[in-house]
């Protein structure tokens, strides 16, 4: 068994190391801006360009939002700068339109969206909620939280937002071995299955060890591992999801969007500065690259998208959400110590929702 997972795990590597070659000699570029099918919306990339200083944001205020955890509400929690609040998305090539919450309802009455993944879709999800609340303050909603599935509706208008916690979209299975990561089954996508719009998101919890770890062991097919590469595992994985795409989903009834790859700054070498995290950070980096490249996880994205049939769009959120450095709860959260993965809301996923929001309506 160990020999068959080595022989795999360096398969892999060479598919990857190939892919990646290609990619940097400009040979192979899938969704060059992160829209599947498609290199601009309307003549824009909406994902290269810079952080710009804009007074006008942020776009709500968290004192004014019942929906947000703790873990992501910076100013409940004693962050006292606030130019992470001021900074907005400008595309090198256009402009975005400003989030417009009342529309959004308006296009997606008596609809259906959910988001599916990790507390990386969760974020997104609260802050989706929080734009539109904005926009409606008045408006009559109905909340509910669940361990796997919750739900907030807009009433007047008969727009649901869910969420479906699943951090690894896969399976995990109970079995006398314990908790089982199946990498070949989605049992859980049937709950996703009657959406106007998924958005599904992974990567976050793939790369966790010990005690944090979601599973005990790892199935793929008939073999059980202790242990695997976790790119390997997760191009696995990745491309059983998208089989469950091709199959269940019906492209004139349902939109599909991969929210991308969400970084992590843990080590300021990434980012040139090696002394650092994101704690004490209060503005993002300048100009339109990372220092540290892209993650070999969104590579395993790319791969995986440009082999579905289903039209499935990448909102290519990595590069700009790298920039980021500022924008973290570090430790302005609710006790769980230093949070460079997560973000604070108001902030950077208000811009992942714009650019959906552009991405739908340009």
């Amino acid at each position: 068994m160990g020999f068959k997972c080595q022989v795999l795990v360096c398969t892999f590597y060479l598919v990857m190391l190939s892919f990646l070659a290609e990619t940097r000699a400009g040979k192979q570029h899938i969704n060059a801006s992160g829209l599947n099918g498609r290199k601009e919306v309307s003549g824009c990339n909406l994902f290269r360009g810079r952080w710009v200083f804009d007074a006008s944001y942020p776009l709500y205020d968290s004192s004014s939002c019942p929906f947000i955890d703790d873990e992501f509400n910076c100013q409940k929690y004693g962050r006292r700068d606030n130019m992470y609040l001021k900074y907005s998305w400008q595309p090198d090539s256009c402009k975005i339109p400003r989030f417009n919450g009342a529309d959004f309802l308006r296009r997606w009455r008596g609809k259906k969206i959910m988001f599916v993944g990790d507390s990386l879709s969760l974020n997104m999800w609260e802050s989706l909620s929080c734009m539109i609340h904005a926009a409606v303050p008045e408006a009559k909603t109905t909340f509910y939280r669940r361990d796997s599935l919750s739900s907030l509706t807009f009433d007047n208008y008969g727009v649901t937002l869910y969420l479906y916690r699943t951090p690894y979209l896969v399976d995990i299975v109970r079995e006398k071995v314990g908790k089982v990561l199946n990498l070949n089954s989605i049992e859980a996508g049937n709950a996703w299955k009657g959406m106007d719009m998924l958005v599904f998101n992974s990567w976050h919890w793939w790369v966790h060890t010990g005690q944090s770890q979601g599973w005990d062991y790892i199935r793929d097919g008939a073999a059980l591992y202790k242990n695997m590469d976790r790119l390997y595992a997760f191009n696995k994985g990745l491309t059983t999801w998208g089989r469950w795409v091709d199959q269940n989903i019906d492209p004139s009834k349902t939109k599909v969007f991969f929210q991308g790859i969400s970084p992590t700054h843990y080590q300021g070498k990434d980012w040139n500065q090696p002394k650092k995290s994101c704690s004490g950070e209060a503005v993002p980096l300048s100009g339109s690259t990372y220092p540290a490249g892209a993650p070999p996880a969104a590579a395993v994205v790319n791969q995986v998208l440009s082999s579905i049939k289903i039209p499935v769009d990448l909102l290519d959120i990595t590069t700009l959400s790298q920039l980021r450095k500022d924008a973290h709860p570090s430790t302005y959260s609710d006790g769980s110590g230093r949070d460079c993965s997560h973000w604070c809301l108001p902030g950077l996923p208000d811009t992942w929702n714009q650019l959906l929001y552009a991405a739908l309506i340009m």
